[in-house]
């Protein structure tokens, strides 16, 4: 935590300085001499931005904030790595992926096992078939578990948002930031990806 600062956007830790008109490569150069000021400059003007990110990834505002804090402070911990002071934006952007695959580690197999993997096909795609045993109901899990880890971050995130949260398309569309057709796309083509992933783990 970055001391004697106030909260932004739910963030402890980063304070929202004035804007001053300084080149982010300044600003850069003087954030890895530990000028925490002009870090705080760096992060107020993208602060907005990487938690939509998150939030597009995570589809959970909760999740979305810790992901964003913790790169935040990632990225304050490991300023002097940067080599290339002009790819600030791009450092900073690994950063919050990896921030955010963090995050759906640690809750996926939560989030796998409360998805029924008859939700996430269309009632036409599935396949009438008797309930399985026990035994096989959790090989199933495991298999759809597995296959779920093979999907980028972004396909599964547009699957939770619609098969776990059960989100309409519409507040997708308006949480990703792109069009209505998009997210449709998006979520087929993730759709796809599992079927292909189910496909791979039963072989």
């Amino acid at each position: 935590m970055i001391e004697g600062s106030e909260t932004r956007a739910g963030l402890p830790g980063f304070a929202v300085p004035p804007a001053d008109g300084t080149t982010v490569t300044a600003l850069v150069v003087r954030a890895q001499g530990g000028d925490r000021a002009a870090f705080e400059l760096l992060i107020e003007r993208r602060i907005d931005r990487a938690f939509r990110t998150a939030l597009a990834i995570l589809g959970n505002e909760a999740d979305a904030r810790d992901a964003t804090q913790e790169a935040l402070l990632s990225a304050w911990r490991e300023r002097q790595r940067l080599r290339d002071v002009a790819r600030f934006d791009a450092w900073l952007g690994r950063i919050l992926l990896n921030s955010c695959r963090e995050v759906l580690r640690g809750r996926r197999r939560r989030a796998v096992r409360e998805i029924a993997a008859s939700d996430l096909f269309d009632p036409v795609d599935a396949v009438a078939a008797p309930d399985p045993a026990p035994d096989d109901r959790v090989a199933s899990l495991d298999t759809l578990e597995r296959a779920f880890d093979r999907l980028t971050a972004g396909e599964r995130a547009i699957l939770v948002l619609h098969h776990l949260e059960h989100r309409p398309l519409a507040e997708m569309a308006d949480v990703l930031d792109v069009p209505v057709g998009t997210v449709k796309s998006r979520l087929h083509a993730a759709r796809n990806a599992l079927e292909r992933a189910l496909e791979a783990e039963l072989r």
